[in-house]
């Protein structure tokens, strides 16, 4: 068995604004697994690498995946633990490889064209107008739970906006959660979440930033807001360190996005320690290509699911690949007719 890497710019087909700034390009990496003897059979994944929120996004990340391509040659293990982005990506390159070829990671009546799954409409920050016109679109498209990032313009005009949503849409028409990526301070936090909670808000990701448990298990127990933990969770790879924060802070969700939080068997893991605290959950996607979000959205139709998933549509790229996924209304549907063709990926620089 053999490994290769590819690095690749995705490119936004217009600017995203994040917690993180604007973004008009995001790096990615593909890596596939074959057999010497037939190159051209291959097993493909994504390594969808976040700079800013990926630990591990820093100048010695390239290494990672040489030693990984060494190691694999010679039929060594290596250790990825603290690289969740690479262990997303092989962990499919394999299942890929696995399974035929085929890019059908997790064969399911999903994959077979028979099921869906029910998305939110993620509703990305900018100016006041901007936002309240994305949002009518997302309802006219059929969507009934929407995602707000929240923290890109004043508070008031955010309090604003949702209040604009209330009058249009009651909560039993279009549920509305939203994300602060750690955009509130613990001197304005709890008035905060009261405003959100009285204006029928579902629920609130991340409120405060990642790395002060205590603090966050307070806002948890008074909140009368339901809290959902995203970068909270990003780092933490043991089995105690899982245990431990959930046993502390004790959330109402937890927020999985598996590219950054040790990939498909870590993510797994998260949702087992969860459900055994009665702790909630949804699955996200984090601006993958057409590649990573196909197997993510195989891997959730997989899961028992019951609520809304944060999974994208795959829309947001200029330069991204072909894809069985389908948006109907506000459900991912796969298409069993599409057949990928491997020749979109040779012209990849691929590094052996």
């Amino acid at each position: 068995m053999r490994l290769a890497y590819a690095p690749y710019i995705l490119k936004f087909k217009n600017p995203a604004g994040t917690s993180r700034g604007i973004l008009t390009e995001k790096p990615t990496f593909f890596i596939k697994v074959f057999d010497e003897g037939d190159p051209d059979r291959f097993g493909i994944g994504e390594c969808s690498v976040f700079p800013g929120l990926s630990p591990e996004a820093d100048g010695y990340y390239v290494y990672k995946l040489i030693e990984l391509l060494a190691n694999v040659a010679l039929g060594k293990e290596t250790d990825l633990s603290s690289h969740s982005s690479i262990h997303f990506g092989l962990e499919q390159a394999l299942r890929d490889y696995a399974g035929g070829c085929r890019h059908v990671y997790f064969p399911s009546g999903f994959t077979a064209g028979k099921g869906s799954i029910e998305i939110n409409g993620l509703v990305w920050m900018g100016d006041f107008d901007e936002m309240i016109e994305r949002i009518d679109e997302k309802v006219e498209q059929g969507f009934h739970c929407i995602k707000l990032k929240i923290g890109a313009i004043d508070w008031k005009k955010e309090v604003q906006m949702i209040e604009y949503i209330r009058k249009k849409y009651s909560d039993s028409t279009l549920q509305i959660r939203v994300d602060a990526n750690g955009g509130f301070t613990m001197d304005n936090a709890l008035p905060r979440l009261k405003r959100l909670a009285d204006l029928g808000v579902h629920s609130i990701e991340q409120p405060i930033p990642a790395g002060y448990p205590e603090l966050m298990a307070f806002l948890c127990q008074v909140s009368p807001l339901k809290i959902a933990l995203d970068e909270s969770l990003i780092g933490i790879y043991s089995k105690e360190k899982k245990s431990m924060l959930l046993d502390e802070v004790r959330p109402e969700y937890i927020i999985l996005k598996p590219s950054l939080c040790g990939g498909f068997s870590g993510a797994e893991e998260w949702i087992k320690l969860a459900e055994e605290r009665g702790i909630g959950w949804w699955v996200t996607s984090a601006l993958e290509s057409n590649v990573g979000l196909n197997a993510l959205a195989q891997w959730t139709a997989v899961l028992d699911t019951t609520i809304p998933q944060g999974l994208g549509t795959g829309g947001l790229f200029t330069n991204n690949f072909d894809c069985p996924l389908r948006l109907d209304s506000d459900c991912l549907r796969y298409d069993s007719s599409v057949e990928i063709d491997n020749d979109i990926y040779s012209k990849l620089d691929w590094k052996y």
